[in-house]
C-alpha cells in the first residue's frame, strides 16, 4: 500500500459519509461516491458535515454521483444498501485495479460474495462495526459514538495486508483492528441486525426504547436465539446468550442504542429495506439445513407487508 492511498466510499449515506468524512479529516485522500445528487452538491459546496459525536464540524472532502471515469482506487469501501451491492461494484470496476482493496461494511450475508463474483474473491475483506450513524440532511451526518471497527480476510486468519491497513485507518481517525475470524464476527454483528433490525423498523422505535418494551425484547431475543441455531447448522459455534450481550452493549450506555435501525429509517422513508440479507438469509439458511426460524419468518413477513404498503401509498409512510 502507497504512503498516500487513493480512497473511495461507494454508498456515502450515514455511514459511508461518517467512515469517509473521519478519514477525510484524518488526512487522507477520499472520494465520496453516492447517486443522490443533492447530496453530493451539499457536500462538494459547503464540505461534509458531521454532529453529534466528536463535536460539529464540517470537512473537506470530494464527492461525485457516479465512479464512471474515475482512476483506479487503492482501497475501496461498498458501504451502499445490500440490494445494490451487485449493480454498485459492476459501476466501479473501473477503479478497481490489480491491487485494489474492496471492503465491503454492509448488514447482512451474501455482500461479499457479490463483490467477489465481479472483482475476484483475493480482493475482497469482509468489515463490520459497531459504529453507528444517521443522515441528518443533504451533506449532513450525524455520528453516536466511537466504538471499534474490524476487517479481516474472508478466508480467515490474520495478514499483513489486513493488519496494515487495520493500522492506516486506525491512524487516520477510524480505529479498525485485523480480525483473525471475520466470518464468526459477521455474524456475531448479524445477530444484533438479526434481533433489533427489523423490530425496530415495524414499531417504529429506537433501539433502546425497543429493548424496554418486555415482549419486543423476548421476539429480539428469539430471532437471535434461531439464527444462532442456523449459524451453528453453517459450522459458526455462536452462542445465543453471548450475540444478546452484542445488542445489549449496543444499545445501552455509550452504545448506539438512541438511533433507530437503518431498515426503520427505510420503512419511515418508503424505501426497500434489508430484509432479505439480514432476516430473510437466515429464514433462506434455514430452509436450507431443515432448521425452523418462524421468529425471523414472522419478522420478514410483517416488513415485506410494510414494504407493501409504502409501495401502495407511493409516499412516506
Amino acid at each position: 500500500m502507497k504512503d498516500s492511498p487513493r480512497l473511495y466510499v461507494v454508498g456515502a449515506g450515514a455511514m459511508g459519509c461518517l467512515f469517509g468524512g473521519l478519514l477525510a479529516e484524518g488526512g487522507l485522500d477520499v472520494m465520496l461516491v453516492d447517486p443522490w445528487q443533492e447530496h453530493v452538491d451539499a457536500i462538494n459546496g459547503n464540505g461534509l458535515r458531521i454532529v453529534g459525536f466528536g463535536g460539529d464540524r464540517d470537512i473537506s472532502v470530494r464527492a461525485v454521483t457516479s465512479p464512471a471515469g474515475l482512476p483506479v482506487a487503492d482501497i475501496v469501501f461498498v458501504q451502499c444498501k445490500s440490494y445494490c451491492t451487485a449493480a454498485a461494484i459492476e459501476s466501479a470496476a473501473g477503479a478497481v485495479g490489480t491491487d485494489t482493496v474492496v471492503i465491503s461494511f454492509q448488514n447482512g450475508l451474501g455482500n461479499e460474495e457479490l463483490l467477489a463474483s465481479v472483482v475476484g474473491e483475493d480482493k475482497v475483506l469482509g468489515g463490520l462495526t459497531a459504529q453507528g450513524a444517521s443522515m441528518e440532511a443533504p451533506g449532513t451526518v450525524r455520528n453516536y459514538s466511537e466504538l471499534p471497527t474490524w476487517i479481516g480476510e474472508m478466508s480467515g486468519g490474520v495478514s499483513e495486508r489486513t493488519t496494515g491497513l487495520a493500522r492506516l485507518l486506525s491512524e487516520h481517525g477510524l480505529p479498525t483492528t485485523a480480525s483473525e475470524n471475520i466470518r464468526l464476527d459477521m455474524w456475531k454483528k448479524l445477530m444484533a441486525n438479526v434481533g433489533a433490525s427489523a423490530p425496530s423498523g415495524i414499531a417504529s422505535l429506537r433501539i433502546r426504547q425497543l429493548m424496554q418494551v418486555p415482549h419486543m425484547r423476548e421476539t429480539v431475543y428469539a430471532a437471535i436465539s434461531e439464527a444462532a441455531e442456523v449459524a451453528r447448522a453453517t459450522g459458526l459455534d455462536i452462542d445465543p446468550i453471548e450475540a444478546r450481550e452484542v445488542l445489549d452493549k449496543v444499545s445501552g450506555p455509550g452504545g448506539t442504542g438512541d438511533n433507530k435501525s437503518s431498515l426503520c429509517i427505510d420503512l419511515l422513508h418508503g424505501r426497500p429495506t434489508e430484509i432479505d440479507f439480514i432476516n430473510g438469509a437466515i429464514v433462506e439458511l434455514g430452509l436450507c439445513h431443515g432448521i425452523p426460524t418462524p421468529v425471523n419468518a414472522t419478522l420478514v413477513s410483517a416488513v415485506k407487508a410494510l414494504e407493501f404498503r409504502n409501495a401502495e401509498l407511493g409516499c412516506e409512510a
